[in-house]
């Protein structure tokens, strides 16, 4: 369950094997591209993924990321013939590597330090949802359909960090229905849930998302990353813990070049031109 082509640096060099991957200027794009079925997901796209994001963190040139899929679908989850059928007849230890690996991937998403923008239209279900879910900005379209349809295939809803993350970004009531029920979120109530930061049109989503990318590769990167750790740890921190860590955070972000060139360009009645240092 290791991707094939594993990833080299810098990233816009590489080039994948089992999802499309594109760099252009600061913001990468990684599209889940197998429209004929939905963009489902394989063993070794799922491997692929993590190995990007993985890479993603020590690379030096991409800011942000974009996560989408091709031909009007985001993806339909785990190919039922490839991924599901071979699951029927593993033993528990391989069921436990391979359920620990797509846990990997959203792992992989969290720890990356560069914001990643979801840009999702069509079907996004089970692990295709749960990968929309690990993305920090999410804009859908109305003909979105977001189903966490663990249950409905006999499985708890407590995959890949769902029972964790969904809580956080919707709410527990709403969150445990979804994951109960396994039922259809369309676009609309996506975005009134809070799952959507806000929709576009099926045709436009894809471009907001880069543009909004492209927006964030061009702020203070390393506040931006520290934005997205400390969104991360304070999960587990009570309000007076968080706020001594946000101290810290802040004080070293005070220690860049950014707040600096941010200072001087605010003097001098100009935009700040943010570098990443």
């Amino acid at each position: 369950m290791t991707a094939a082509n594993p990833v080299t640096l810098p990233l816009a060099d590489y080039k994948a094997a089992h999802v499309r991957f594109e760099v252009a200027g600061k913001v990468a794009t990684l599209t889940l591209d197998r429209a004929d079925k939905k963009n489902p997901l394989t063993f070794e796209s799922y491997a692929e993924i993590v190995d990007i994001f993985r890479a993603a963190a020590r690379d030096k040139v991409v800011k942000a990321i974009v996560v989408t899929g091709a031909g009007g679908n985001f993806s339909s989850g785990g190919d039922v013939f490839e991924i599901i059928g071979p699951l029927i007849e593993m033993e528990t230890a391989s069921l436990l590597d391979f359920t620990r690996m797509t846990g990997e991937v959203v792992k992989a998403m969290r720890a990356c330090p560069q914001p990643i923008i979801g840009a999702i239209d069509g079907v996004c279900a089970g692990a295709g949802a749960a990968i929309a879910m690990a993305c920090d900005l999410r804009i859908g379209t109305p003909e979105a359909r977001i189903s966490f349809l663990f249950n409905r295939v006999g499985l708890a809803g407590c995959d890949m960090g769902a029972c964790a993350m969904l809580p956080r970004i919707i709410g527990q009531g709403r969150a445990a229905e979804l994951l109960f029920t396994g039922r259809m979120l369309s676009g609309e109530e996506a975005q009134r849930w809070g799952f959507f930061n806000r929709l576009a049109a099926s045709k436009a989503v894809l471009s907001e998302a880069q543009e909004l990318a492209a927006q964030l590769a061009d702020g203070p990167t390393f506040g931006n990353a520290m934005t997205k750790r400390m969104l991360e740890m304070e999960w587990a921190m009570s309000v007076e813990t968080a706020i001594e860590a946000e101290a810290v955070a802040q004080a070293l972000c005070m220690e860049t070049q950014d707040f600096r060139r941010a200072f001087h360009a605010f003097a001098n009645k100009q935009k700040p031109v943010f570098e990443g240092n």
